[in-house]
């Protein structure tokens, strides 16, 4: 794991464009590791991979 992974990871999650479970891989960390992430930026994942199922453009804010 190391930082700049799990900022992408992070960043991809947070836009739709990875699921949960694909993030977590790309991040290096398992899926609870990451979910405690998301928690900790303020990004919820509901326990399942919502991100895959409600996408939202990406903001340039």
């Amino acid at each position: 794991m190391t930082r700049s992974a799990v900022q992408t990871a992070l960043t991809l999650y947070g836009a739709g464009t990875l699921t949960a479970t694909q993030a977590a891989t790309r991040a290096g960390v398992s899926e609870e590791r990451f979910e405690t992430l998301c928690e900790r930026f303020g990004l919820g994942t509901g326990g399942s991979d919502v991100a895959a199922a409600a996408p939202r453009p990406a903001s340039a804010d």
